[in-house]
């Protein structure tokens, strides 16, 4: 038997090597983290394909900015911070919001694709997520009007500094970028209203990423158009105040994502899904006047149009007057109208941290996947005690099959 296999259960399996330092050798997960081994689970246990793609459950890790990349490259933290929801069965990862160009990042310790040299530290977080059967996804982005800020917990350790990082601490204040040259607040950069050559340069690099994330590996691929970064600029007439092509009406201001969301799936291979985050709604008060859930819908039927497989339905972000009445399950709605209205499966985001809340949302087909960021942050093994709660037994990696019936 050769050094690269492993005999498990009868089965030969071949071991995927992680790292420079030496071999690591993986077991085969069968079945895969995370798939339910119980008759007739509830519906967050029940598998769910999309084009190729076999989700073992229906919950999924957000995107979650953490702010620890260095020059745009995932570090070792990623690995552990990811790894740990692949060994405790998620049914899909994703890894944080990641820029297209340099200066679509946030801060400057965000994740990136603009260079081959992103592609390395990503696969090595694809192929330990894998080892374990389980999926992942990667977030593409540019932050637009809202980028060169300093991570929050940077501002809350050291309160002297200004959110927007200037030149000498390796910001580019002057090369922030968006529809129309209006700041989101005063703390942020005044943006430089982008030119039709610049739009195109941007459509590009969404096109670059999705190359470079099929050479990663990475199983679903989803279009950041949400909170208040660059796509959700353009959508928003409270942002966006051009009088050419991309501003003015609904169809102008779409175009600039529309035309993203065509190039990429052209690239994406037809086996893998394609998912978009939206913000439903901007949370303000002259809603007739600005984005709104009837303007999300009729987008979400655009991109459907052009191959997009699943709306992820947030809200916010794009406005700093917004007021978000933040309660469990408060984004549920736009999930569920945008499933029935458009046609589309979607996700469900936002304050969902209890088992019977999460399955209750798929069991009544408001939405079709259950993204959860904080309540994984709280527990790793949020899926593993979701199941306990509701009954269901899960495959835990075969390394942890000693841990006895233990309540999380």
């Amino acid at each position: 038997m050769s050094h690269q296999e492993l005999k498990v259960n009868g089965t030969i399996s071949t071991i995927k090597g992680i790292g420079t330092s030496g071999p690591f050798f993986y077991p085969l997960q069968n079945p895969e983290t995370g798939t339910t081994i119980s008759e007739n689970p509830p519906a967050l246990f029940q598998p769910l394909t999309i084009r190729g793609v076999k989700f073992a459950n229906r919950v999924v890790v957000s995107p979650m900015c953490m702010y620890s990349c260095k020059d745009g490259s995932l570090t070792d933290f990623h690995l552990a911070h990811l790894g740990q929801f692949a060994l405790r069965g998620a049914g899909l990862i994703f890894v944080e919001a990641t820029a297209v160009l340099p200066n679509g990042r946030i801060s400057t310790e965000d994740s990136g694709i603009w260079d081959d040299k992103h592609v390395g530290p990503l696969k090595r977080v694809v192929d330990f997520v894998h080892s374990q059967g389980v999926k992942i996804g990667l977030q593409i982005a540019h932050a637009g009007r809202k980028a060169s800020t300093r991570s929050p917990f940077t501002v809350e350790q050291n309160p002297q500094l200004t959110m927007l990082v200037p030149k000498e601490d390796n910001g580019w204040p002057d090369n922030v970028v968006g529809p129309s040259p209006i700041p989101w607040d005063s703390e942020h950069a005044t943006p430089n209203q982008l030119s039709i050559d610049e739009i195109q340069e941007i459509i590009d690099a969404f096109g670059k990423a999705a190359e470079r994330a099929i050479e990663a590996g990475f199983d679903v691929l989803e279009l950041h158009f949400a909170h208040g970064y660059l796509l959700s600029e353009f959508f928003s007439p409270l942002s966006n105040e051009r009088t050419d092509e991309y501003g003015g009406n609904f169809e102008n201001r779409i175009r600039f994502g529309l035309e993203i969301a065509e190039r990429v799936r052209t690239i994406w291979p037809t086996d893998r899904p394609l998912f978009a985050r939206v913000s439903a709604t901007e949370w303000v008060d002259n809603n007739e006047q600005s984005w709104n859930i009837d303007q999300t819908v009729e987008l979400a039927k655009s991109l459907k149009v052009l191959g997009v497989d699943l709306i992820d339905c947030s809200s916010g972000g794009n406005i700093s007057y917004q007021r978000i009445p933040v309660t469990p399950s408060f984004q549920v709605p736009f999930a569920e109208r945008v499933r029935k209205e458009a046609d589309i499966k979607t996700g469900a985001v936002g304050k969902i941290t209890e088992a019977h809340q999460a399955n209750e949302i798929v069991e009544q087909k408001q939405a079709d996947l259950v993204f959860i960021g904080r309540a994984f942050l709280n527990n790793a093994g949020w899926v593993q005690k979701a199941a306990q709660q509701l009954g269901v037994k899960i495959a835990w990696p075969v390394q942890y099959h000693r841990r006895g019936n233990y309540q999380l």
